[in-house]
């Protein structure tokens, strides 16, 4: 369930920010079957890679923390 939330709010600024998943892929350096499963919900992102996420997207961790 808690992957799910982080999930969804990675696709939502992904999109925001007009990234596609290969694309974002790419910037964090991971493949696209793992950006495809945080955004689903099956995995959760390690501490490391939701720094890159955040950076990436110009976002901080907690505005992209589902616990808002």
């Amino acid at each position: 369930m808690e992957a799910e939330k982080w999930g969804r709010r990675i696709r939502a600024y992904r999109k925001l920010k007009g990234y596609t998943q290969e694309g974002f892929a790419k910037e964090l350096g991971v493949s696209v079957s793992i950006i495809g499963e945080i955004e689903r919900g099956n995995r959760l992102a390690t501490g490391e890679l939701l720094k890159k996420i955040g950076q990436t997207l110009n976002i901080t961790i907690e505005e992209l923390s589902p616990n808002e």
